[in-house]
Parts: structure tokens; sequence; C-alpha cells
């Protein structure tokens, strides 16, 4: 750790509103702030103090965010490189400990999950050997070279390039403009990524996120069981990641609706990739509630409602919760006897049992037997820091389907 510096930005709280940092929840927002000594920019370290003076620790000042400072550290000093190192060491040991990369047939992993591994701001995925890096606050994207060391450092020959899809995700935070691309090592050549033996071709410079969804990846291997015979629909298909699980576990016919004809055509690559009858698939470019409302369901033994975040902040919980009861009441409704559903929520602001309420009123509007077979989440290299709660946001439901 860095001594403190005199001449450090010091950010004040109101009275009783370091309740919340003192429990080490890393988030202060602005209406919670007193007053602001100095003049921080984007980006900038701040020393947080409570309305009595004690000092909480230091984060990244975003001047324009309801989340005015992200905690890194509760303590007096200032991070140095050596913290970051042992950040980075410690998020990539407990994935190791837990057999999360490095197995056969297993190569893809989360290595930092932002608040999850303590430090806000900051997604790193591993695909094979390149590392792709998204941050989402200009502090973090300004410790780069930190953060690229220090992977270096608990990956070794692990890792052969780091790639920084960080653009969009600044933009929308306050950053500088930056550009997508490598800031250290180069891609591989035929760089292919393993997931419980499937491969995928990750499209890290055009796809979504950082080019896969890995939170789903314990969800896709328990579509793979049931899958054997089945005749799957997999709706929000994206690349075809749980398309990929059910053809490898031998289901008779997988559909995958996308809108994006560019996903679609990374869909189809890597069924070939796997060497699949691909007359066992079918790609349909669609809206996907458009769809809903008009196609007939019944023809299918396992439907999957995989949509992207209806709600990214409190106010656009009601809209999101009439979008996630549209659809799962239309799959309900048309669905036969005996089918199952894989329904979920990535939405932060829609909880476990939100979603779960919705799922009850669209089974009785629309009048079907529905039991819930299995709960669930995402997978440990996504974890959730106690202090910080709001960091589990994918939920799901299994539901068999019966008159």
């Amino acid at each position: 750790m860095n001594e403190t510096s005199p001449l450090s930005p010091r950010v004040t709280l109101k009275a009783k509103r370091d309740q919340s940092i003192r429990r080490r929840h890393p988030w202060v927002f602005s209406g919670g702030i007193k007053r602001i000594e100095g003049q921080p920019k984007a980006g900038d370290w701040v020393q947080v103090f409570a309305n009595k003076g004690a000092c909480l620790g230091w984060g990244h000042y975003s001047p324009d965010a309801s989340i005015a400072v992200r905690m890194l550290t509760f303590e007096d000093a200032l991070p140095d490189d050596n913290w970051w190192h042992q950040q980075i060491a410690d998020a990539v040991r407990v994935r190791k400990d837990l057999g999360l990369f490095g197995q056969e047939g297993q190569n893809t992993c989360r290595l930092i999950h932002a608040e999850g591994d303590g430090m806000p701001g900051l997604i790193a995925d591993l695909y094979g050997s390149v590392l792709v890096l998204q941050c989402h606050t200009p502090g973090m994207h300004r410790n780069l070279d930190d953060l690229v060391e220090g992977f270096r450092l608990a990956l070794g020959d692990v890792m052969v390039g780091v790639y920084d899809k960080s653009a969009k995700t600044l933009a929308k935070n306050g950053g500088v403009t930056s550009e997508d691309g490598w800031v250290w090592g180069k891609a591989p050549a035929n760089h292919k990524a393993l997931e419980y033996g499937n491969q995928y071709v990750i499209d890290w410079e055009k796809g979504q996120k950082t080019g896969f969804f890995l939170d789903q990846r314990e969800n896709r291997a328990l579509l793979g069981s049931l899958s054997k015979g089945k005749k799957v629909l997999n709706v929000f298909s994206y690349t075809g990641g749980f398309s990929i699980s059910a053809l490898s576990a031998g289901a008779s016919e997988v559909h995958s609706l996308d809108s994006s004809a560019r996903a679609l055509e990374v869909c189809e690559e890597n069924i070939r990739l796997n060497g699949m009858d691909v007359s066992k698939h079918k790609s349909i470019q669609a809206d996907a509630m458009e769809y809903l409302k008009t196609e007939n369901l019944s023809e299918y033994d396992i439907v999957v409602l995989d949509p992207p975040a209806f709600a990214k902040r409190a106010s656009a919980r009601h809209a999101a919760v009439q979008g996630y009861k549209r659809i799962n009441l239309r799959a309900l409704g048309m669905m036969k006897s005996g089918s199952l559903l894989f329904t979920f929520s990535c939405s932060q602001a829609v909880d476990d049992a939100l979603f779960a309420n919705t799922i009850v009123a669209a089974a009785i509007q629309a009048g079907r037997t529905v039991r819930i077979l299995h709960r669930l989440h995402q997978p440990p290299d996504h974890p959730v820091n106690v202090f910080h709660p709001e960091g589990s946001y994918l939920k799901g439901l299994v539901l068999r389907i019966d008159d």
C-alpha cells in the first residue's frame, strides 16, 4: 500500500450515510456525499471519510454517475502495484482450487467478477489462452498496465494475449474515448474455447459482453443432461451455447432463434466445429417477442427463454416484470403437456422472489399446472460478495408444464 497523500481528493459523507461503507458495501452514492475537497476527475482515486472524520478507505471517482465512488479498499493507505497483483492472484487461486479451469475439456472461466472479487468496475474472462478485459469505470481502465502484469504473474504461460474490450462500457460511464484492441500479446492461430468438451468460436471483437456468456455454463450442462432424444427451441440463442449443449447430448433436433444474423452464423460455425449433424439444427432469424406471439411451440419438448436484461436499473423494474410475464405466458400457454421450460432473468433489479412470482402469475393466467424442478443461478466463477448482494443477478427456473 502507498502512504496517504495530503493532496489526495477527499470525499466526506453525510451523517449516517457511512453505515453501508462500514459494512464494506463498495458503493458510495452521489446523494450520500456531504462535500468534496480537491477537484477529482473521472477515474481519480479519492479517499472517503465518514461525517466525523474517520477514514473509510479508497475508491475510484465517477462524477456523473449515481454511484459516485466504487470502493476498492477499506484501509487508510492507497493501493499500490502489489495490491493489484495480490487481488488478481487471490481470485485466480480461488478458481484453481475449485477446478474451474485448467481441467480437461474446460479452458473458459471468469477470473474477475467485479465486486464479487473486490474489484468493482472490472470483468476478466479467460477463453483458452486469451484474456478479455472489460473495464466499466475510467478508474479501473487507468490501471490497465497493473492489471495485465497481475494476470501475467498469476497465469504464466497459460495466457498469450490480453484483449481490452472496454470502449462501449467506458463510454456509458463517463470514460475517455478509447478503442478496443490488444494491450498485450496477440491472438493465437486457430483459437478455440472449450466448455465441458464442446468447442466454441469466441467473437470478443464484435460479440456481446466479452464475446460469450460464461455465467450459463452449469445451466447449459443441465440442459444437455435432459436433452437426449428431445426437440429443443433455444430462444434468444445468441451464438448457440444452449444449442450446442443440447446437440452434443443427443437432442433429436434443435432450433436456435435470434434477431442477429451474425450471432446465428457463429452458432452454425460452432455446430460444424464440433462435428455435429447440421441437419439436426435450424437457425431462425426473428424478433423473439414477435415470434412467440405467432408461432406454435407445441412441437418442442424443451424451450429455453434466456432474454437480455429487461431492467438494468430499479426504475425499469415494472416494465421488465411485464416483459418476463409476456414471454413466459406465451410459452406456458402453448407448450405441450410434459414439456420443460428453462426460463431466466439476468436483470439485477429483479430478484429471485419477484422473478418466481412473475412466473407464477403467468402460469395462473395460462391455466397450466407447473412444477419447479430446478432453481438456477450463476456459477462460482461469478461469485457474490457477501457485503454486496446486488451481485446475485442471474436467476432461472426449470419448469415442467402439465395440463
